[in-house]
């Protein structure tokens, strides 16, 4: 059988712009279809998607090193040169190490943000139910969100964590100063606009309007935003392009594959609102508005990219936190590791430990009418002298075998394996 290898490849933020991003995002409803269609590539043992707004990274379990940029370029019908000069590549423990840091969130655009982990568990549900992920990814993800916990129990750098969301809502207020007289459009009723919504109600924001294609989820979110000082009300999404000049800021996350809004609607915008500006907050990808609405007068367009910028600002009052969390990634990447080849130990200990005993046995047998007369008492402590006998023998080569699992040292270990445990019955040299 063919070695197999742990290989993860993707685009993020940091690699990718915006309008590479959005022609590889899958959206939530097709997430299991592309798991699946990568689970059937040939080579492909075990594999996971994880589609955000700042990344697309496949993880795969593979052997015979199937071309992944073919697989990409095939289902995402994105040429191979457009996507090939953004992409990274990370193969065994660089893997593993690229899988704690984003779960951890620490490759975020906002390091610390809380969103990616649920991502991450949201992928790895979807590939397990579509059978895509087994013996080796299965534990690995287990310990991905185990040390995510551990890097967010242990240091700080979630406690004054800000999403995605919540930068749009920081740059909204530097553009606005305060923000309490102000309409707020949510074009979109998911995770992150809710979210939005929230860090704008703590911004002093009293009015706020939903609109969703499914007005039921519009209205729940409405329903959960409105207090006695908060007025929510639902925008049909057919009456959005007549009513949206309403807010002064509109925040966009759907996940519509087209654009939402365009430059003659932005024009209409702002000739309602008798030439009052109208800031679009896009944090959607692919994104819903049309970058040429920009060039309108009076229409102010900020997309997901844009947010880097205030991002950067809180990057540095994260930096010794984040350096904690790095030390904990790398420890837990090393003890990750450790259990890998410490695993590969484990058939050399057994089959040391079942020859030894066989040998025991064996001897026993071969001096059994010579003990006819012991008491059961006598035969107990033979068996226990024999037993401690050949543990002490045991020791030394079992101290050995596990010190080059310990040090990744495959080589001695087979030769250990051959010096040690017999086969087809006889002792190797």
């Amino acid at each position: 059988m063919s070695e197999q290898s742990l290989v993860l490849l993707g685009v993020n933020h940091n690699t990718a712009p915006v309008d590479v991003r959005e022609r590889l995002a899958i959206p939530a409803g097709r997430l299991a279809d592309a798991t699946r269609s990568l689970a059937q590539q040939p080579g492909i043992r075990e594999g996971l998607i994880l589609s955000t707004c700042n990344r697309v990274e496949i993880l795969t379990l593979q052997e015979d090193a199937p071309d992944l940029l073919r697989f990409l370029h095939e289902y995402f019908a994105v040429p191979a040169a457009t996507i090939q000069p953004h992409l990274y590549e990370f193969r065994e423990r660089e893997a593993v190490r690229h899988l704690f840091r984003v779960a951890s969130s620490l490759d975020s655009m906002v390091v610390g943000e809380p969103q990616i982990l649920g991502q991450v568990k949201e992928s790895y549900s979807v590939a397990r139910e579509v059978g895509a992920v087994s013996g080796t990814l299965e534990p690995l993800l287990q310990r991905a969100f185990t040390v995510a916990k551990k890097v967010r129990t242990e240091t700080q750098i979630g406690s004054s964590s800000v999403s995605i969301a919540s930068v749009a809502v920081d740059l909204a207020r530097k553009i606005f100063g305060a923000l309490a007289n102000k309409t707020v459009l949510l074009v979109g009723a998911g995770k992150m606009s809710e979210l939005a919504a929230r860090h704008l109600i703590e911004q002093g924001v009293g009015s706020i309007l939903v609109s969703n294609r499914t007005v039921e989820r519009a209205e729940k979110i409405a329903d959960s935003l409105r207090t006695p000082k908060i007025t929510t009300g639902v925008l049909p999404f057919e009456d959005l392009y007549a009513e949206a000049h309403r807010a002064d800021i509109v925040i966009t996350s759907t996940g519509a594959a087209h654009q939402i809004f365009g430059r003659q609607h932005g024009q209409s915008f702002v000739q309602r609102r008798k030439g009052r500006p109208i800031f679009f907050i896009d944090i959607a990808v692919p994104r819903d508005v049309d970058p040429k609405v920009n060039e309108v007068e009076g229409c102010f367009v900020y997309d997901i990219d844009d947010l880097q910028q205030v991002a950067a600002a809180n990057m540095a009052d994260r930096s010794r936190e984040a350096a904690e969390a790095e030390r904990i990634v790398t420890s837990e990447v090393d003890r990750y590791q450790q259990k890998l080849l410490s695993l590969d130990a484990v058939p050399v200990i057994k089959a040391l430990q079942a020859q030894a005993e066989t040998l025991r046995q064996g001897e026993l047998a071969r001096v059994q009418a010579r003990l006819a007369g012991l008491t059961p008492a006598q035969i107990e402590a033979v068996e226990a002298l024999t037993r401690s006998l050949t543990n002490k023998f045991l020791h030394a080569p079992l101290m050995a075998v596990r010190d080059a699992a310990a040090q990744g040292d495959t080589a001695g270990l087979a030769r250990l394996e051959e010096l040690y445990v017999a086969k087809d019955g006889r002792r190797g040299s």
